[in-house]
């Protein structure tokens, strides 16, 4: 897939700064689902997974360190798919949870990375705590008996919890 570029504007939702991609770029892109990129904001460069939002579309979380960088209202962006994905931060309460099965253990680590964010970004789409402590059970289990993925789980929905209701991305408010 050849670059996308496109104009967008920033969001907020929460205390959070997103930029929408605009369906038509979104289209362009090979999944509904996470799509992760290489980009630049107005020439700062940076890696960042493209998030469903859970309505055919993608979004972005601006973290601080692009806000620095970018100046004014109207941004460019330029973005390339990545083929293969980077290693995803893992919850310390799963990490934990890892460590003590060896075989679950052993399929984390035989799956790729793309695998463990799907893990993951199911394990984290719930507010609930002691749903989340049931999903990591369940994923141990899963894990230990050599599934590599989770089970009915879609991968088109929004699933960062401060910004999604029910797997949709909360309306946000142009900056």
């Amino acid at each position: 897939m050849s670059k996308i570029r496109f104009e967008a504007k920033l969001s907020k939702i929460g205390s959070w700064i997103i930029i929408k991609l605009p369906k038509n770029v979104s289209n362009k892109l090979p999944s509904r689902g996470v799509v992760m990129i290489n980009g630049s904001i107005n020439d700062f460069e940076f890696q960042a997974p493209l998030e469903p939002d859970g309505k055919g579309s993608h979004w972005l979380k601006v973290e601080k360190n692009m806000m620095q960088r970018i100046k004014g209202d109207a941004i460019t962006i330029e973005a390339e798919v990545m083929k293969v994905w980077p290693e995803p931060k893992v919850p310390a309460d799963l990490k934990k949870a890892l460590a003590s099965t060896k075989t679950a253990q052993a399929t984390w680590m035989d799956i790729t990375p793309n695998a463990r964010w799907d893990w993951i970004r199911w394990i984290g789409s719930t507010k609930n705590l002691e749903t989340r402590k049931k999903r990591i059970g369940v994923a141990l289990s899963k894990m230990d008996a050599g599934n590599r993925r989770p089970c009915c789980f879609n991968r088109n929905s929004c699933t960062d919890v401060s910004v999604s209701n029910n797997g949709v991305l909360i309306d946000s408010i142009e900056k």
